[in-house]
């Protein structure tokens, strides 16, 4: 165990560290915080947390780093991540408030994400095993055609129009929309085939070709697009990072979305903030940065992740700030739309 006294000083070459991507001695330290001991004893104490693997001497400099297992002891002790600004908090709600659907919110979001930590912002759009129906809607356009609109408890809006095989008056189509949400209203999107299965059968005879034309596009419109996809912003934002490992190494594992969903993490904690640091994420090229990820979702149900990646010499406070607020503003869209 580091006592308290080594875990300030800990966190004193982190910060510094992170701010100026300098080595840092035990002057500096006694310079710039009030540690309340001797530069003397600063120097016991970073030779203890060398000696135990928090730091280490990258070169011949009098100065140490943080070594992933300081950078994970600095974040599990941290005793409060660094909260938003009111105009920041102000600037996010606004700017997210905006989005039209379940697109705009995930594309606003990853671009807000990637602006606030300057780092890679990577957001994973909610699933289709994570959806429900929330409403069916069927708008004639002319005798032979009408629109499909499936709406779900997630934002997402599937239109389709429908080329139907006979005359259909807006009292039949009334009637089996009534019949749809009757059915629908709350299902997972992955019970639809079977909440539907039998339903032709509970109609008029006919009725039936109509529901089976409409009943085949409803199921057509439950191949996701989104399922396991992951969009990200900010890679610009890695150029000036020092990294371990080489960027190309990075940006290749950027373009790899069972990667990508592998590094979020699997979480059911909506509240849960997960840190991978350096070494602890299981892929090499990305072995020289860390990930700071958090769930969002409706009501208390998650729905997707989302999370940036950069250096491992990162702000983890701000980071951790930032993911965990967008994380909730995100989730307050998604239950109030």
């Amino acid at each position: 165990m580091v006592d308290d006294r080594k875990l300030a000083v800990l966190r004193a070459i982190v910060e510094d560290y992170v701010s100026t991507n300098e080595p840092v001695g035990s002057k500096a330290l006694a310079d710039r915080h009030n540690l309340g001991v001797s530069p003397a004893t600063i120097r016991n104490d970073m030779a203890v947390l060398e000696e135990q693997g928090y730091i280490a001497q990258p070169h011949t400099s009098a100065g140490r780093v943080p070594t992933d297992k300081g950078y994970r002891l600095f974040v599990d002790r941290l005793s409060q991540v660094k909260p938003l600004s009111s105009a920041e908090r102000k600037a996010i709600e606004s700017f997210l408030a905006g989005a039209v659907d379940i697109d705009d919110v995930v594309m606003r979001t990853v671009r807000l994400l990637a602006q606030l930590t300057r780092q890679v912002a990577v957001v994973q759009y909610p699933t289709l095993t994570n959806s429900a129906v929330r409403h069916v809607e069927l708008v004639p356009l002319s005798e032979h055609r009408l629109m499909f609109v499936l709406i779900t408890n997630t934002g997402r809006v599937e239109q389709r129009v429908v080329e139907l095989p006979e005359v259909a008056d807006e009292q039949r189509v009334a009637h089996l929309r009534a019949v749809l949400n009757t059915s629908l209203d709350g299902c997972g999107l992955s019970g639809v085939p079977d909440r539907v299965a039998d339903l032709p059968e509970r109609l008029s005879p006919e009725d039936r070709p109509l529901a089976a034309t409409i009943l085949s596009v409803l199921l057509e419109s439950l191949v996701e697009k989104h399922d396991e996809k992951i969009v990200f912003a900010g890679a610009a934002n890695l150029a000036g990072a020092d990294f371990t490992v080489g960027l190309r190494d990075v940006l290749e594992a950027l373009e790899e979305q069972v990667v990508l969903m592998r590094l979020l993490g699997e979480t059911s904690d909506l509240s849960a903030l997960t840190v991978r640091i350096g070494s602890e994420n299981p892929y090499t090229g990305l072995q020289g940065t860390s990930i700071v990820a958090a769930g969002y979702g409706s009501g208390d149900k998650q729905l997707a992740r989302l999370g940036v990646l950069g250096p491992t010499r990162m702000d983890y406070p701000v980071t951790m700030g930032a993911v965990r607020a967008v994380a909730r503003y995100v989730s307050q869209i998604l239950a109030a739309s």
